[in-house]
Order: structure tokens, then sequence, then C-alpha cells
């Protein structure tokens, strides 16, 4: 089995992001799908993979580690961040081509399964609609209580936890992200805290006390801010507070003190990142994105978890394919916690993969099928192609 040729396609998703998918083709006619990286790097990250992936043409797919390794060398002056991501949408399309090869899913390649349905939560509960009202059937968030409704429109729809944002009710309701950098200038004024206190308790009076309530603050606030969000959310038992901070100690001082639990590591990639973080204990749950590093260094960051006896969280906010990738780490190791799944999204997202998984209860089964367990739909990703 040869190489024959790399494709990507860059999807439209909402806001001004994208999802970008890679294909990779062989001469038996297995094609190899992944999707992978950020949805900010819309030129970038293509290019790179073509500029990478041309040397894998003509070579067999199936020795995935030895592969990733010859990219890893070679692009070794500029190791990490969106080279990292490239390498990774290449070698998760090789991993679903040896998949398929041998008529089994990936994780079955790493000794899986480990459980045949994941636990998952509704991710970004109402920070969509806050951001983007007009694509949604929903009534505007004009109020806290409107936020309340939300959590119960998951509860209603079988899940048993979500996440949320910072989120402002009004005639326009915005929140505090990162994409927006003047929402916010990493402080935590007061009414801030007080803001964050309303926003929760409603959440919590609403669903009651046996549904997990995560708390996502990205890289907003500084450490000392952090701190008096986590102390003040206390009493109302949030499963974690979510921070993408940099650095290990302020990670550790967060965690150390208060006692609402943390959750990292989104913005980590390979081992190497990860291990001074792990050995600090900087963390309750580690988050860990297939999309953004690979299913190798993803799996090889769990079984390192492993030894701090730290589970983890699959990093999952893209389409259905990230859902399916995130599903086969998350039955290759047994230290899981809990996986994240985005519910509102681009109206479109059920027509470019070919399976569209079902939450049940709260969960989501393990696919059975090779490779992935799903494909990229190549006529429906061009149809909604990104023309920025």
């Amino acid at each position: 089995m040869k190489i024959t040729k790399i494709d990507t396609f860059v999807v439209k998703s909402i806001q001004d992001l994208v999802w970008i998918f890679c294909a990779i083709r062989t001469d038996t006619g297995i094609t190899g799908y992944s999707e992978f990286g950020t949805g900010v790097f819309k030129k970038g990250l293509p290019g790179l993979v073509q500029d990478i992936g041309s040397a894998l043409i003509g070579k067999d797919p199936r020795p995935v580690d030895r592969l990733y390794m010859d990219m890893y060398r070679r692009t070794r002056s500029s190791s990490g961040g969106a080279t990292a991501m490239a390498i990774a949408g290449l070698e998760l399309a090789l991993w679903d081509i040896k998949g398929k090869d041998a008529g089994v899913p990936v994780y079955e390649l790493h000794g899986g399964p480990h459980r045949d349905k994941q636990r998952v939560y509704w991710s970004h509960l109402g920070t969509y609609r806050a951001m983007h009202p007009e694509m949604y059937d929903k009534p505007t968030l004009k109020t806290m209580d409107d936020l309340g409704e939300c959590a119960v429109e998951a509860v209603d729809q079988g899940y048993t936890a979500f996440k949320t944002n910072l989120i402002f009710p009004g005639e326009k309701p915005f929140m505090i992200s990162d994409l927006n950098p003047d929402s916010n200038d990493q402080n935590t004024p007061t009414e801030l805290v007080e803001h964050a206190v309303h926003q929760i308790s409603t959440m919590r009076n609403a669903v009651g006390p046996d549904i997990d309530i995560c708390l996502d603050i990205n890289y907003n606030f500084k450490t000392q801010g952090a701190i008096a969000l986590g102390k003040a959310l206390e009493p109302y038992d949030l499963f974690w507070l979510e921070i993408d901070n940099q650095d290990p100690g302020a990670l550790a001082q967060l965690k150390s003190s208060q006692r609402t639990p943390i959750c990292t590591g989104e913005q980590l990639l390979g081992l190497r990142q990860y291990k001074p973080f792990l050995e600090a204990m900087s963390m309750d749950t580690l988050k860990i994105d297939v999309q953004w590093q690979g299913f190798s260094q993803a799996k090889k960051v769990a079984d390192l978890a492993e030894v701090y006896d730290v589970n983890i969280a699959p990093h999952n906010y893209n389409s259905h394919l990230s859902t399916y990738q995130s599903l086969n780490l998350t039955a290759s190791v047994s230290n899981v916690r809990i996986m994240e799944s985005d519910v509102d999204s681009a109206p479109w997202r059920d027509e470019i993969t070919t399976l569209v998984p079902e939450v049940n209860h709260g969960y989501i089964a393990i696919p059975s099928g090779p490779g992935w367990g799903c494909d990229l739909d190549e006529e429906a990703a061009t149809r909604y192609a990104y023309d920025g």
C-alpha cells in the first residue's frame, strides 16, 4: 500500500471559525480521514499539511509511529504550535487508514476497548446562543433565568453534566472570551465575581444538586483572579473550574488556594509540555486534545497522567469526526473522567460526516466501525467550504 495524494478541506463553522480536515489517499482505494487543529488557522494549517505531507507521498502509510517521528524530526526547527497540529492531521489520517486496512477500530490497535460507552457533558451551554443568537431557533438570553432554562434543557435531553462560560444576558448578550480580547482585561473586580456567583447559583438552583456543572474561564484571568472566582464558587459544588494557564506553578497555587477542582491541559501539546504540569500536580483533571496533537501523543499523555493518578477529559468542540477520534482515545485508556460534547453548533454540522453520534442518558456509545468509525462526507464538506 502506498500514499498517492493528500487533500485538505476547510469547512465554515460558527463565528469566523472553521473545521479543518485531512484526507490521505492510497493506491488500494482506502482513504484515511482526520479532523485536526484549531479553527483560527484557516490557511496556515492546510498549507503546513501539504508542506509536511509531501514527504509521505509514495510511502506505506501503516507504520504510523515511524512516519510521525520522521515528520517530527524533519520539522525540529519549528516544532510545536501549528506545526504539531499539522503533523497531528496527517498522523490521525494514517491511523484511520491502518484501522480500515486491518478492519478494526483504532482503539483495538492500542489494546482497547476499556469501555463500551463514554459519559459526555454538554459544552458551551448558552455560550454560542449568546454569541450568535440568530443561528439558533431559541429565545434570546435576556436574563439569568434564561440561562437557568438552558441548564434545564440540557438535563431534559439526558445530560448529567454541562459546561458554561461567563455569560452576560441582555438584549445583546455576550460572553467573556479569549476570541474577543476586549471582553475583559484579565482582572476580576468585585462585580465580576458577583456576576459569576449569580450565574452559577442560578444554574445550580435550576437543575439541583445532582447535575455536574463546569465553568470554563479559558485564558481570561490571571492566577489571583482565578483564585477569587474559585473561592467564591465553592458553595456551588462545581465539577471543575477550567483554565488554560501556561505556568504549572501558577496552576498549582490556584489548585491549593481554594477547594474548587481544577481542569487544565488543552493549551499543551505533547509529552514534554505536559510533564512539568503533572509533576507539579497542577490539576485534578487533565484536558487532552486529540485533534491538536495526534492520537499517539494523546495516548502517551493519558498514560503519563495514569502514573500520577490523574484522570483525563478529551477536549472536543469541533465536528463529529473529532468526536469519533476522541471516543477512540477514551476506549484506549483506563483513566477517563468525562468527555466534551458540543451540542449547539453550526446547523450544517450533521451533514458533513457519515455518522452522527447519539447521546443516550449522558453517554455516547464507543464506535465499532473500522478506523475512526466515521468518515468525512467530502461532497458536504465542499458544499460548506470556507470561502474567506
